[in-house]
């Protein structure tokens, strides 16, 4: 029944199951009821949807003219650099580390490296849940709740192909149990107790393939069987980003009371809320070492591969510990104030102080330009370069990255009107302030600072694949670095992240307006939504490399900012993501909706959303700079990636009548007819060069546009013009604002058909039949189930730039019976 994706050469084979079933009895007559539920899912598929390019017979044979010629390039001609004559290359010059590696890649029969295949999907899913209400007395009453669910997601490796190891396997459980109490004090006071403790283990195993060490790299391989390959543009990718071995487990607990009174006009709520959370957790993302080629060797990022320039970088580190753990405190008191028979106002003030997240073994750190400026070292780590602090040394805040802040009010402002009192009009407005907590792992990469994760960072190393540790001070690090900490020496050009001392939570004002009209039986509603964000954080590059004559990317380390102010203790320095706190965005939103109740079989829900969206770049997780130029930080503020600026969402209910004749009854009568229709307009996207056009040392760096329409003839091989960007001038930046491509908008229409056949007494039977995207709409750029391929490419050093690459889902269809009894 399902059909093919657009993108796909046959159609998926997915197969999914779902079944499941609830039943609920009581045990204690008026006293003890007990409920229990179950439901499970298996589902299998191998979509041939993930596009790579990887090299062809021609170019193992190092002749790379078909691949640089305009048929693979977008109508231009690409001229390689870096030892090519006319394109070709003497094969003894290819990379044996290289060879190697594509030993377990198939060779592209395709003349520009083009290879699609299938990542393979298996995956099932248990949930259970049990329940029992015990009612103490008329006014006392307690509930427990156990939930445990358990999700099992293997990654496949037959051998043959190692790009379909683009993701780890998941082996995750959860585990719930939550414990509440409710009291009646008196007919206008009711007092509500929770209690609860929540748990996830979360194992991210890889099956063994190579390490770079089993390719012939000098490198160490700390972990066996696994190494990280990047060849951006038009590449592929192997065990980078979160593709690597490693577990993710959390504990939390959780107190609540909430205390509800009535007090003639006032309806008052007072309450309390702490969370104590914890992580545990494994990351070997730079253990094995990572290596990036983006073609800024060679003119093509392929070619640099097969040559062994390592172009973009090698990093590689200590296997990375994270064990953090935060409190959340949290008070409120709330007043629904009935002003008159028509007028209520809500009032309400929270009390939210800002607690950091705490490391269990104090592994974090922090640089401070004054401290290096005046060669203050550590007390608790001699060893570690000027500018450094550590828990312990003067100042610092215990273990956590900055000081508190327990001053921190929340107001909440409400107001319903209804004019005439008679509910068929009425007006609603409300305004508050809202404070955001960051999650646990926001601080992870703190563990892979020296001298902890010793993360090092070798711009385009000389010794390239097969010796990045090559002209390095002291040659290969690892695993030395992997020893006592506090003798430890640090590395040369270390990789840090870093945040102030006295850090600002982000805060959010929220505001709303609305106006209700109700006539006869349909409900109309118009609003204006919106919300401005204070102190947002996003990060920016605190030791950049200064552009100058001789720069290139190959001693981008030799020409960061700390190194040229302070040579003997600057060259400890490498990259430093700093977190900045003075990020702001904004939003706002019309809201037209239209609603009928069911009446005479027939009901309808729609509304039509206009928004705009303005966002610094925030992180969410302090990863490296998200600021492309740390000079200019307000070039960055622009239009957020999810920016729609339409959205509008239709979904009709019809019931068939219940026929007079007994045959069409059967037949026609009792049915549930249920079609959805959602439509909105697309996302956005960045255009970037691809490499380091600044010599900077940064990351996204967006290129020029230089005609006023980007985009190109349309259909998904020319989304976007080519000739409307070119990269700006070495050491300059571009002045083009972040996401201001617009992708395609889609279309999805779904439907559901259901009927309920009574059995005999309360037993009966549902029948569903539910389809998605009814028609086969093909909706570019939109990102289908299982795949990794980026839906739109915007990297100029891409040979596949413009194209849309993917396609959202296709038709699928579901069938389903539940039995009532």
């Amino acid at each position: 029944f399902n059909a093919r994706n657009f993108f796909a050469p046959a159609r998926d084979s997915l197969n999914r199951n779902q079944f499941g079933g609830t039943i609920g009895a009581p045990v204690i007559k008026n006293r003890m009821f007990l409920f229990a539920g179950y439901q499970g899912r298996v589902e299998k598929s191998n979509p041939a949807t993930t596009i790579s390019f990887v090299p062809t017979q021609a170019m193992l044979n190092g002749d790379f003219t078909a691949i640089t010629s305009p048929a693979c390039n977008g109508g231009r001609q690409l001229n390689l650099t870096g030892g090519f004559v006319d394109n070709r290359v003497d094969p003894s010059r290819l990379s044996p580390v290289t060879l190697k590696f594509l030993q377990h890649v198939p060779v592209s029969q395709d003349p520009c490296g083009r290879l699609q295949y299938g990542i393979p999907n298996n995956n099932s899913e248990h949930q259970g849940l049990a329940k029992v209400d015990y009612t103490f007395t008329s006014n006392s009453s307690l509930f427990a709740r156990y939930f445990y669910a358990v999700y099992d997601n293997p990654a496949t490796y037959d051998g043959t192909n190692v790009l379909t190891l683009s993701r780890t396997g998941q082996n995750n459980q959860v585990h719930s149990l939550v414990l509440a109490h409710n009291q009646v004090l008196s007919a206008s006071t009711l007092n509500s107790l929770h209690v609860t403790f929540n748990r996830t283990l979360n194992d991210r195993p890889l099956p063994a393939y190579f390490s770079a060490t089993d390719l012939g790299s000098r490198v160490s391989s700390l972990v066996p069987g696994y190494v990280g390959v990047s060849v951006t543009g038009n590449g592929f990718s192997v065990g980078s980003g979160a593709t690597n071995p490693g577990y993710f487990n959390s504990r939390g607990w959780q107190v609540a009371d909430d205390l509800d009174l009535v007090r003639g006009a006032h309806q008052l709520s007072i309450g309390g809320n702490w969370i104590r959370s914890r992580i545990e957790t494994l990351n070997n993302r730079p253990t094995n070492g990572a290596f990036t080629f983006n073609g800024q060797g060679t003119g093509l990022s392929l070619a640099d591969f097969m040559l062994g320039v390592v172009s973009g970088g090698f990093l590689q580190g200590n296997p990375v510990y994270d064990y953090d753990h935060s409190d959340y405190v949290g008070a409120y008191a709330q007043d629904n104030w009935r002003v008159a028979s028509n007028v209520t106002v809500n009032l309400g003030l929270r009390w939210e102080p800002f607690l950091p997240v705490k490391n269990t073994y104090s592994w974090v750190s922090h640089f401070e330009q004054t401290r290096f400026d005046q060669n203050v070292h550590s007390t608790v780590y001699p060893l570690a370069p000027a500018g450094l602090m550590f828990p312990g040394d003067s100042g610092y805040p215990g273990d956590a990255t900055s000081f508190g802040k327990i001053a921190q009010f929340a107001p909440r402002v409400g107001l319903v009107w209804t004019p005439n009192g008679d509910e068929r009009t009425s007006v609603r407005a409300s305004w508050g302030v809202f404070y955001d907590t960051p999650h646990l792992f926001f601080n992870t990469r703190f563990a892979n600072n020296p001298p902890w994760g010793a993360q090092i960072t070798i711009p385009n190393p000389p010794g390239g694949f097969a010796d990045p540790y090559l002209g390095y001070p002291g040659g290969n690090p690892f695993p030395a670095l992997n020893t006592g900490w506090a003798t430890q020496p640090f590395p040369a050009f270390g990789v840090y992240v870093n945040t102030p001392l006295h850090l600002e939570p982000t805060s959010l004002q929220q505001w709303n307006v609305s106006v209700q009209r109700q006539f006869g039986d349909w409900l109309t509603s118009a609003s204006y939504l919106g919300n401005h964000s204070t102190h947002l954080w996003r990060a920016t590059e605190l030791n950049p490399a200064v552009f100058g004559p001789g720069a290139t990317t190959g001693n981008t380390n030799q020409r960061r900012t700390l190194i040229l102010q302070n040579a003997q203790q600057g060259q400890f320095y490498g990259t430093i993501g700093q977190l900045d706190d003075s990020g702001r965005a904004n939003y706002g939103a019309l809201l037209l909706s239209l609603q009928r109740r069911l009446k005479n079989n027939l009901s309808v829900l729609s509304n039509w959303t206009i928004s705009k969206c303005l966002s610094d770049p925030a992180t969410t997780e302090i990863t490296g700079p998200t600021i492309v130029n740390p000079a200019d930080p307000d070039l960055d503020y622009s239009y957020c990636s999810s920016d729609r600026r339409q959205v509008v969402n239709v979904s009709v209910v019809v019931r068939t009548p219940d026929f007079e004749k007994p045959v069409l009854r059967a037949i026609l009568g009792d049915w549930q007819l249920s079609p959805i229709v959602r439509w909105q307009s697309g996302n956005r996207s960045s255009v970037t060069t691809g490499v380091d056009s600044a010599l900077t040392g940064l990351g996204n760096q967006r290129a020029v546009q230089i005609l006023d329409n980007p985009y190109g003839a349309g259909g998904p091989a020319a989304y976007l013009n080519r000739a409307a960007f070119a990269s700006p001038a070495a050491g300059t930046y571009s002045t083009l604002a972040p996401f201001t491509v617009v992708n395609p908008g889609n279309l999805q229409n779904d439907f559901a058909l259901a009927r309920t056949f009574k059995i005999a007494g309360a037993q009966s039977v549902q029948f569903r039949w539910e389809v998605f995207n009814v028609f086969n709409h093909v909706n570019l750029a939109s990102v289908p189930s299982g795949t990794t391929t980026a839906p739109l490419v915007t990297a100029l050093n891409s040979a596949n730039f413009g194209q849309i690459q993917t396609a959202g889902d296709p038709r699928i269809m579901q069938f389903a019976l539940k039995f009532t009894f």
